[in-house]
């Protein structure tokens, strides 16, 4: 018996991967509708052997009778119509920021904390990690399970389709635009971002800190653990789909490199590739397309007493997104909704 799934904000980046995730997972599926707003109304997406799925508006849509939303229209959008489908009895998975830290919604990545996804029922609303979050704790959590982790270490390399089509035209217009000798424009990004790096993503809090740098040291210890000290430094690269992170960690006991190389081994999801010579690591271009989290240049990290340091990719749109949504909701299926 298939289910009624309904996609918020399916003509946008990530909406139109979890359409490609939903098909080529074979996801059991009754029947599919595709929402986002009036302006999309009536445009087409494709969806795998089916074809093309008409967009309906999600401002007048009901959403009684459907069983999962996968929801990425935008926080403030999500704000409004996530509760409301949820209301009409949909369970809702969504991929903004908005519910994140509520104490009443379960964050999730399901090779980490699934059991948290039992907590749902007190918002019928789970959510999606941020990106650079989730390709973290997925490498973090069976080495926490080999010698409990301290202080964690992270500067993040993020593509620009986190920020969406636009920054990704924007990134490609100005590359096109520099070869020329055409001025920078810039809307999406405060400074150029192509043959540049910039260390801001997100709103400037007070501390200092980028709401996406808080984002990575609050979303880690709900998912993880409420211990671990973490500090960020996200910066948004010019490469168009794949982040990249650089993450040291401070463990209470000893945790060689061979027993963190093997722990990472045996992880679903995770592929470890550690050479320690000319090509024997993954770059952004690599895992572009890819469902699995990369880890490599495992190594010591001398500086500090139990101390590891590694090389951390996943491709954003997949598992930074749409597949950890869906993998949220095969996961809810099996263990949840099959009564």
């Amino acid at each position: 018996m298939g289910h009624k799934i309904a996609v918020m904000g399916a003509t946008g980046a990530v909406g139109r991967e979890i359409l490609t995730t939903l098909s080529e997972r074979g996801f059991d599926i009754n029947d599919i509708t595709v929402l986002a707003s009036r302006r999309s109304a009536g445009t087409k997406v494709s969806f795998g052997d089916v074809g093309e799925l008409t967009v309906q508006d999600l401002a007048t849509f009901d959403f009684k009778g459907i069983d999962i939303v996968l929801s990425s229209p935008g926080g403030a959008v999500s704000a409004e119509y996530s509760p409301k489908a949820a209301a009409a009895g949909a369970v809702v998975i969504d991929n903004t920021s908005h519910f994140r830290m509520d104490p009443d919604v379960p964050l999730v990545v399901p090779e980490v904390n699934p059991e948290a996804l039992a907590g749902y029922k007190d918002r019928g609303i789970i959510a999606n990690p941020n990106c650079s979050t989730i390709q973290m704790v997925h490498v973090l959590k069976p080495l926490h399970e080999l010698g409990k982790i301290k202080r964690v270490v992270v500067s993040t390399y993020q593509a620009v389709s986190g920020a969406g089509k636009d920054a990704m035209d924007e990134l490609f217009n100005q590359t096109r635009g520099i070869y020329v000798n055409e001025p920078v424009q810039k809307q999406c990004f405060t400074k150029q971002i192509a043959f540049n790096c910039i260390p801001h993503i997100d709103k400037f809090m007070d501390d200092g800190y980028t709401k996406e740098e808080w984002k990575m040291m609050v979303e880690t210890k709900k998912i993880l653990d409420p211990s671990i000290k973490v500090t960020a430094t996200c910066v948004r690269v010019p490469v168009f789909v794949g982040h990249a992170e650089a993450v040291s960690i401070e463990f209470e006991d000893e945790v060689t490199v061979e027993q963190a190389r093997e722990a990472l081994k045996a992880t679903p999801g995770v592929s470890v590739v550690d050479h320690r010579q000319d090509e024997g690591y993954v770059t952004p271009a690599e895992a572009a397309g890819e469902d699995p989290t990369f880890v490599s240049r495992i190594r010591v990290d001398p500086t500090v007493d139990n101390g590891l340091s590694l090389w951390i990719v996943a491709d954003n749109l997949r598992k930074g997104a749409a597949l950890n949504a869906v993998q949220i909701a095969e996961t809810m299926i099996k263990e949840h909704l099959s009564a």
